[in-house]
């Protein structure tokens, strides 16, 4: 089926586990058609693409890249084909485009233009990590990385486990791999006994996903090694009971 002009938001693989375990086989059929992607990296946009296809016309695609050193000025600028009647995807490193990820701004100048926006079905490690965390998935909080000055981290911990006492929420937020145990670490450290702490890691890894949540007190006393594994924490005080569990 041909596709109608539309932004698609095409979800990536978060781990090397087979594509037919995480994405729809309506996506790599989306993905076939595509010829204008927008990506965080193209020798990283290109090696997904032939993983969902060995056959894939790479030379065929316009690629424009999306990261932190691109000018905000030349984002609209990629959405010409799409203007023009074209369909135009957006592509993250990992996971959902748009979500912890710079992929949100050329979808805002989309809805601007009144032009189609499509989200497709795929896999996003912050929502099967809070799947998996027995925490309220009712309330919660993305919150990015936090500060890596010790006192600010501290800081920052205290009034999540706060907000969490306070409003019934699970705060969730993320760290650069190689400082995950410490990460850990500063939160047996700063927080409660009885606030609860999940990290996920490797989530779809079939041979290395692990998702544990044990109060801070059990993570003070357990064994665990994190470093180098994507990663993500989340928080839920224990006393907050206005949700049942």
């Amino acid at each position: 089926m041909e596709l109608k002009p539309a932004l698609y938001l095409i979800p990536v693989s978060i781990s090397n586990a087979p594509l037919r375990d995480s994405l729809p086989e309506g996506n790599l059929d989306i993905i076939r058609q595509l010829r204008y992607l927008i990506v965080e990296n193209v020798r990283t946009a290109r090696r997904f693409l032939k993983r969902c296809d060995p056959g894939f016309d790479i030379g065929g695609v316009t690629f424009f890249e999306l990261n932190r050193h691109t000018d905000p000025m030349e984002v609209s600028g990629y959405l010409e084909p799409l203007r023009k009647g074209e369909p135009v995807g957006v592509m993250s490193e990992a996971g959902c485009p748009a979500i912890a990820d710079p992929g949100s701004l050329p979808v805002s100048i989309a809805q601007r233009e009144g032009l189609k926006v499509v989200p497709l079905v795929g896999p996003s490690s912050i929502l099967m990590s809070l799947m998996a965390s027995g925490f309220n998935g009712q309330g919660f909080s993305f919150n990015g990385y936090l500060p890596i000055d010790q006192k600010e981290r501290e800081r920052s911990l205290k009034e999540l486990e706060s907000l969490s006492r306070k409003n019934d929420m699970t705060q969730i937020f993320i760290e650069t791999p190689y400082r995950n145990n410490r990460m850990i670490a500063a939160i047996v450290s700063a927080l409660r006994d009885d606030t609860l702490l999940c990290v996920a890691c490797d989530i779809t890894d079939p041979d290395h996903e692990s998702v544990k949540t044990r109060s801070v007190a059990e993570w003070r006393r357990a064994k665990y090694d994190f470093d180098k594994r994507p990663a993500i924490f989340l928080i839920y005080s224990r006393n907050s009971v206005s949700h049942k569990r």
